[in-house]
């Protein structure tokens, strides 16, 4: 299983060709007559639940629909058929996804800026919103991330292909986790770089170490760790395509002999380290596994080691959205902090450090939508409209969720409780700035 096997980059499947590899349902409408009473009706209460936001919605006749009539329209939403209405009444959180990847509902100006603008209107209605209603637009349970589970669902994400990724990701390590703007001025490439510095220095690395990751991506951390501060790392993945690109690369670079890249589950790690990382894993894992995961930190930590997790999060326990669960990410859970405390509890384990960085990931993801906007061609080659369409969805969503607080970036150090070399303040982290000079392009 750990065997080094170099793939090329440029490798494509067949699951990753298929013409609508996310599935995304295409209704084709027929020629629709004019809107009924009551179909004017439900359009407006769909807005009036949605918190009355100056949105006018768009019927497939032209005729616009809007809740105050004094207040024009900031943005307008358009529905090209009949059905598209009663979908998004049944469950907008499911059907406004797959409505505008499938063409079917359009909006005036950039997505992102769409979003942002109207969760603000739907967080404040929440709270009054009918229980009835909350019924029908719920986020569901995330799915099994069981051993063989969790190999499903990272396969339908991660192993899209890497060229995919390739074309939007930073160029220095490839990163699909958020980046760490120290300077709002620094490129993608210089914020993951800083990032990576960040990480290492809240884990305190010394020469010689061992550093366990859990979710290694396309192994650019591993890489850095081993190259700038000469520890050995086992990476854990169960993505086959990374691991093959993060072999391919450690070899190209070098690092063979201080990286092991290893296609595995996390709760098989079984080896003493003296620093344990995971970045953009737990939103995989689930809160039932908590316990196991503290358990595998808590008995391969040696007593002086740190162990630092990165997470999206939330500020209450809240389901991940339907239609990302269901489309993008097959069982994602972002936790609560109260939640990720759990696994801290679990250890147990002394917290350290924690770190809000919200707004950093909002400037990440607007930097990977210009990149995949600006080779949206290539991946329209790649897969169809309906993926192009779909990822917009998702990367624009995403953006605004972290905009308006809908989601969390968490970082936190832990430590074993009777640990006393541990820092007694924050020095070490801003003593000097974390992201190079200049972009790092390989």
């Amino acid at each position: 299983m750990n065997e080094k096997v170099l793939a090329d980059p440029q490798r494509k499947h067949s699951a990753v060709l298929s013409s609508n590899p996310l599935q995304i349902p295409d209704q084709q409408a027929g020629a629709d007559s004019g809107p009924l009473v009551h179909e004017r009706w439900l359009a407006k209460r769909i807005l009036m639940f949605a918190g009355t936001p100056p949105i006018g919605i768009v019927l497939w006749d032209g005729e616009v629909i809007t809740v105050d009539s004094s207040r024009p329209p900031e943005y307008q939403m358009y529905l090209k058929d009949r059905r598209a209405l009663y979908e998004l009444a049944i469950n907008p959180h499911l059907s406004f996804g797959d409505l505008y990847s499938a063409g079917r509902l359009e909006v005036d100006g950039k997505l992102h800026d769409f979003f942002t603008f109207l969760f603000r209107f739907t967080e404040q209605a929440k709270p009054e919103m009918p229980l009835w209603l909350k019924a029908f637009w719920r986020d569901h349970a995330p799915r099994s991330t069981a051993i063989e589970d969790a190999r499903n669902n990272i396969h339908h994400h991660y192993d899209l292909g890497n060229e995919f990724y390739r074309l939007w990701l930073d160029q220095a390590e490839m990163q699909y986790t958020c980046a760490y703007y120290e300077r709002p001025d620094l490129t993608l490439e210089q914020a993951q770089l800083a990032k990576l510095e960040h990480v290492c220095r809240k884990l305190q690395l010394k020469p010689g170490q061992t550093v366990v990751e859990a979710g290694c991506g396309w192994g650019g951390l591993a890489r850095y760790m081993a190259r700038e501060y000469d520890v050995k790392v086992l990476a854990y993945n169960i993505s086959t395509e990374q691991i093959r690109y993060a072999r391919a690369q450690a070899e190209a670079e070098g690092l063979s002999d201080r990286i092991d890249y290893i296609l595995d589950d996390y709760r098989n790690i079984n080896a003493p380290f003296d620093a344990f990382v995971s970045i953009g894993m737990l939103e995989h894992v689930g809160t039932d596994h908590y316990e196991t995961m503290a358990r595998v930190i808590r008995d391969n930590l040696r007593p002086d080691g740190l162990a630092l997790i990165h997470t999206i999060g939330r500020n209450r326990p809240a389901k991940m959205n339907a239609w990302i669960e269901k489309r993008i990410f097959p069982g994602a859970y972002p936790p609560s902090i109260g939640e990720l405390m759990s696994l801290s509890e679990a250890g147990p384990f002394s917290l350290l450090d924690a770190e809000n960085l919200r707004l950093h990931y909002a400037l990440t993801l607007e930097a990977w939508l210009d990149r995949f906007e600006a080779n949206v061609e290539h991946v329209r080659d790649m897969y169809d409209e309906h993926f192009v369409r779909a990822w917009r969805f998702y990367l624009s969503s995403s953006i605004a969720a972290f905009r308006t607080s809908g989601l969390q970036l968490f970082q936190i150090v832990l430590a074993q409780p009777e640990n006393n070399a541990v820092p007694y303040t924050r020095r070490h982290l801003y003593q000097s700035p974390a992201a190079p000079a200049e972009e790092n392009n390989p």
